[in-house]
């Protein structure tokens, strides 16, 4: 029987333990007209890998980031940098619009993103973690034994490195497992603040605080930004996780969001080595890490589309119940949560926006998968800006529309759209703020109209329109990281409605607490 230490409990907020041990100094705010080669939109790993690239063939390069550097996806991944993203081979193959060929060229562009960040990290020895580490997938039912065996056969077909097994080294029983041999992990912040230094020597610029919210074009398209400023580029790399411009290209309607979650534990004994995920639900993914010399174990999943399903705080108990079940816990360190975008075939976009727009590219929709496909889109940008001809350039292409299986996703994925929508608008409520007790939130009604309420630990309300600004549909608030998430595309918003994810580009409306007529001054904390 496992021990169970009552002191092994969850962290009261959600912190990143990427962001939270890496000292990264800070950028200004872009105050006015700026001219560059090329403007790149986003400060996570596939901008900043891009701007590591361009500027050492030559370009002059301009980060401009919404928030902080790292603050999105790249700074909550698991950052495990694999070409095993899931059971996806045996799919591909068998897909009409992909097929083996396609197949072989998706691996081999993972597998080259993957030896790119070994090289960097080794040639300028960057103290990130890395490590190579061998990737496992592992079944627990029959119906997933049958479908690791047909993966494995698609590794056999591909020329992976690789095979089945019988077990793996945890109290965990499964059916079978299947291996990816000499993938890594490493720690993301650390190596990519190193690439910030380079971009920084060689004459690149960051600007934080800078939201982008739309492109004049033109042969120098300019980004204008929400604070009056812009930059002109000849071109425009969107590298903001959801595209924040779509032009003509429909990506609200050709994108949906999930949200997983990670929790980092301190266990009484070793960690056996490796990186590994189950193919059943609900995912389970583990793999180990060090912080401030103490090793820490990674176990995320509990994957889901955003703004739907249980209390995001339930997906972190059920993480640490199945830490409890396999591991001797004695401490939480970390808990935090990433949001993914999936495309309607599971390879990212990668390109030009449209076919009309060639100098505004666009990299999304990593599936989870984004230490190595932003690697991927980084090294496709820099070749397409170099006039390198690529072979998989086609396949990553964002103006490919497959009507099998993209058709269906489409439609589905946009009923999803339409039911929430329509069903966000109907709902009937009857909770009111008096109800919430400190540190809650919720929808409630306000005189007869939908609004979204928090009542923060000193006991003052934040009121909030739950309309999202993106296209209309309606939020629903998170307790995991006390925000409000869309479950149409994704768009999430602090307790005061700020914008914390897009595509969104305007914060929630704010109301006053003495809107509300059935609150007492004691309760509303003023």
């Amino acid at each position: 029987m496992i021990y169970k230490d009552e002191n092994a409990k969850l962290p009261k907020s959600s912190k990143s333990l990427w962001t939270n041990t890496n000292n990264i100094k800070d950028f200004p705010t872009l105050d006015e007209h700026t001219e560059v080669d090329v403007v790149i939109v986003g400060g996570g790993i596939t901008g900043i890998t891009s701007a590591y690239l361009l500027v050492n063939e030559g370009f002059k390069v301009a980060i401009v980031e919404a928030d902080k550097l790292f603050s999105g996806t790249t700074g909550h991944t698991t950052a495990k940098i694999t070409a095993q993203h899931s059971l996806i081979y045996d799919k591909f193959i068998h897909s009409m619009d992909i097929g083996i060929n396609k197949a072989k060229l998706y691996y081999k562009a993972n597998k080259d993103a993957l030896a790119f960040i070994k090289e960097t990290v080794e040639e300028n020895k960057i103290d990130c973690d890395f490590c190579e580490q061998d990737s496992y997938i592992y079944a627990t039912t029959e119906e997933y034994r049958r479908k690791l065996e047909k993966e494995a056969l698609a590794y056999e077909k591909i020329g992976i490195e690789g095979g089945l097994v019988d077990n793996i080294p945890f109290n965990i029983t499964i059916t079978n497992g299947l291996v990816m041999k000499n993938q890594a992990q490493f720690h993301p912040v650390k190596y990519l603040a190193y690439l910030v230094q380079v971009i920084i020597e060689k004459g690149g610029l960051i600007f934080e605080n800078t939201t982008a919210v739309n492109i004049k074009t033109g042969d120098k398209p300019s980004v204008l930004t929400r604070e009056g400023a812009s930059i002109t580029g000849n071109y425009i790399l969107s590298c903001s996780h959801f595209p924040f411009y779509e032009g003509a290209g429909l990506y609200s309607t050709r994108l949906h969001a999930e949200r997983s979650y990670i929790i980092a534990v301190k266990a009484k004994e070793a960690y056996p080595g490796g990186m590994y995920i189950s193919a059943d639900q609900p995912i389970r993914s583990l793999r180990s890490t060090t912080i401030a010399g103490e090793e820490m174990i990674l176990i995320g999943g509990e994957g889901h589309k955003t703004g739907e399903g249980k209390s995001t705080l339930a997906h972190f108990n059920a993480l640490e119940k199945f830490g409890n079940d396999v591991f001797d816990i004695e401490s939480i360190a970390y808990r935090w949560s990433a949001q993914d975008l999936y495309t309607l075939d599971n390879i990212p976009y990668i390109g030009a926006v449209t076919l009309s727009q060639p100098n505004i590219m666009i990299a999304t929709g990593y599936r989870k998968w984004g230490m190595t496909n932003g690697t991927v889109a980084a090294l496709l940008f820099k070749d397409i800006l170099l006039k390198k001809i690529r072979v998989d350039e086609h396949m990553f292409g964002p103006s490919r529309f497959h009507l099998n299986p993209s058709l269906k996703n489409f439609l589905v994925d946009n009923a999803n759209v339409a039911g929430h929508l329509i069903k966000g608008k109907l709902e009937i409520l009857s909770k009111d703020a008096s109800d919430l007790s400190r540190g809650e939130g919720s929808v409630i009604t306000v005189n007869g109209h939908r609004k979204g309420a928090y009542k923060d630990n000193t006991g003052k309300l934040h009121i909030v329109d739950t309309t999202c600004t993106h296209i209309g549909c309606e939020v629903e608030w998170n307790d995991g990281e006390r925000s409000w998430d869309c479950p149409c595309h994704g768009s999430r918003f602090s307790y005061t409605g700020e914008v914390i994810e897009g595509p969104a580009e305007k914060p929630l409306q704010k109301y006053d607490y003495k809107m509300i007529d059935n609150l007492t001054s004691e309760d509303s904390g003023y």
